[in-house]
């Protein structure tokens, strides 16, 4: 099915029961956080507060909550939309009249996607002075900076060549006409700001709330840069994406979309934004940013506004962003023909940790294969890289973890990146944007035949025995695990660098490939928040360790045991966490909402 936008989505998730409307007043500060996020973790239908305080419009989240409701969206699996682009250009490296006629279907949809007339849509139905505040805005976490508008979807166009881009960006609200603009590294609206401000011009932006799904969707997509993600959703959608010029504007805006926001960025205007609790889990620190001055507002009858949570994982984030790296990750194989498979964990907020499962044809073609995709585009800005052969699912994180027991010697499979690009959400290196990155090579090698040096029954009992003993041996230490054979994860309430550095020396840890000291927070026994509590909180080039270290020249050689002190440190932002306040309150009416 096709959805104009989100309001018929929403109906449409009504009449399946994918939507429950919930019609008591709720506060949109902090309340519909902790009610959102919760429904998600009970897996919960998504919800339409019909009275949020403040406010006349009915306010719709968790729309994109669930495999389920994200397959609706686009009427297809998101991998099977991944597996039709790859067929496709597969097939046209060589094209024959056969595989032309046999991918007519999709050559049609191909042709639907370029840009047509300008129309008159329902977003236009009413038009209205800038006033923020009438709109069901949300206060998301305790410590945020403000209001934010999380689901809006930026338009601009290049000054220099028109081309379109749109991203969805947070918009910290300041009053009732401006915004700040939140367009981090590597984002496309951030380049068509640089080239405006480089001519000293306004540049036009347009934000939509509440478009066809099919366009939110290519909007959170990590897209090539100068892709269209209109376009792109065009593609989707099987059908163009309706677009009309602006109220009071030269660029265009979607035709059918509940609110669209039309204003100007204006040169060498910042202002602090921030903090806002980020997608990674913590508290983004402030920093001056652009500035959004909102000219005019118009929106259809009856709009919806729509609106998204992110915290510590899993969050709506986690389906988005698992669904458009099912559609854009086989195109890896386009650009990196060895690359076989590509999955980035959204435990790890997406670019901390990637899995790559490649065909190696010669030496260390895995490790060129890692370099070559942190060159490229939004890949760029992944911390860390795992290398996996070709027969290994990279989602699957205990093979993963078993290819580094059996394949890791750090000797010749680990490479550090010093003083690179990182996301500029990562507060690791306390340096904005600026830190380290690190490739894992764990794919099987010819000379051991994928096969990892025996251990024996009494080794393996003997390395058991002293991990259960680790407890009692070193105060510092609460609990720890050994996962696959390989990572060994510890807890300690102190000092977890001088814990990490003690535990690899010792000899009767040997056969342990990496032991990651984590912090109090972080239940071990729980994979999606080890991974977060681990890949969140460490810089490669600062808390990295090996048993062994020495220098070749001014070569680094490393061997042995890596460890990685993941503890959190003082100078992090706070992870976010709801006020015990509004759990109470939401506890008391959780059953009353749902009836």
């Amino acid at each position: 099915m096709k959805f104009p936008a989100l309001r018929e989505f929403v109906e449409y998730l009504e009449s399946i029961g994918e939507l429950k409307r919930i019609s008591a007043e709720v506060d949109p500060y902090l309340e519909v956080t902790e009610i959102a996020v919760r429904a998600l973790h009970e897996g919960k239908p998504a919800i339409l507060f019909e009275n949020v305080k403040g406010s006349q419009y009915p306010l719709a989240i968790n729309v994109y909550a669930s495999e389920k409701r994200i397959e609706l969206a686009l009427g297809k699996h998101p991998q099977a939309i991944g597996d039709e682009i790859i067929g496709f250009f597969e097939k046209m490296v060589a094209p024959k009249p056969s595989l032309l006629w046999k991918s007519r279907s999709f050559i049609r949809r191909l042709l639907k996607v370029r840009r047509g007339a300008s129309l008159i849509g329902f977003s236009q139905q009413v038009a209205m002075e800038p006033d923020l505040d009438i709109l069901p805005i949300q206060t998301c976490w305790p410590k945020d900076g403000g209001r934010f508008i999380t689901q809006g979807e930026v338009f601009t166009y290049d000054p220099a060549d028109s081309k379109r881009n749109v991203g969805l960006y947070r918009m910290h609200v300041y009053d009732k006409e401006t915004t700040g603009m939140h367009w981090q590294i590597q984002k496309g609206g951030g380049f068509h700001y640089q080239s405006a401000e480089k001519l000293g011009k306004d540049l036009e932006i347009a934000v939509a709330l509440g478009t066809d799904p099919a366009l939110l969707i290519a909007s959170v997509s990590a897209l090539p840069e100068g892709m269209d993600e209109v376009m792109f959703a065009s593609f989707l959608r099987g059908k163009r994406i309706p677009m009309a010029r602006g109220e009071n504007m030269r660029i265009q805006v979607p035709a059918n979309a509940e609110f669209v926001l039309e204003g100007v960025v204006r040169p060498k205007e910042r202002r602090i934004e921030g903090p806002f609790g980020d997608h990674f889990g913590y508290y983004s620190n402030t920093a001056p940013y652009p500035v959004f001055h909102i000219q005019t507002v118009t929106h259809r009858k009856n709009p919806i506004y729509p609106a998204t949570v992110v915290g510590i994982p899993p969050m709506e984030d986690k389906f988005l962003g698992d669904a458009t790296q099912q559609i854009l990750g086989p195109l890896v194989k386009i650009l990196q023909k060895e690359v076989r498979d590509v999955w980035a964990y959204y435990e790890a907020g997406f670019h901390n940790l990637l899995v790559i499962s490649v065909e190696e044809r010669y030496k260390k073609e895995a490790m060129k294969a890692a370099l070559g995709l942190l060159g490229t585009g939004p890949l760029s800005l992944t911390k860390c890289i795992i290398a996996v052969s070709e027969n290994v699912n990279p989602r699957d994180w205990p093979s993963v973890l078993r290819e580094i027991r059996d394949n890791f010697d750090p000797h010749f499979d680990f490479v550090l990146l010093p003083k690179v690009p990182l996301d500029t959400l990562d507060f690791t290196s306390f340096k904005m944007e600026l830190g380290s990155k690190m490739i894992i090579d764990a794919t099987r090698k010819k000379e051991n035949n994928g096969r990892r040096a025996a251990i024996t029954e009494k080794s393996a009992f003997q390395l058991k025995k002293r991990i259960s003993d680790l407890k009692t041996t070193d105060r510092r230490i609460s609990d720890a695990r050994l996962a696959e054979e390989s990572l060994l994860i510890v807890k300690v309430s102190s000092n977890g660098r001088a814990v990490m550095e003690k535990l690899i020396k010792q000899k009767e840890l040997k056969g342990v490939k990496i032991i990651a000291a984590v912090s109090g927070d972080i239940d071990i026994r729980n994979q999606e928040s080890y991974l977060w509590g681990i890949f969140t909180r460490f810089d490669c080039e600062r808390d990295l360790r090996f048993s062994e270290e020495s220098l070749i020249g001014i070569s680094p050689v490393y061997k042995g045991i890596m460890g990685i002190d993941a503890t959190w440190k003082k100078g992090y932002p706070s992870p976010v966490e709801m006020d015990p306040v509004v759990i109470k309150h939401v506890d008391n009416r959780w059953g009353k909402l749902w009836k």
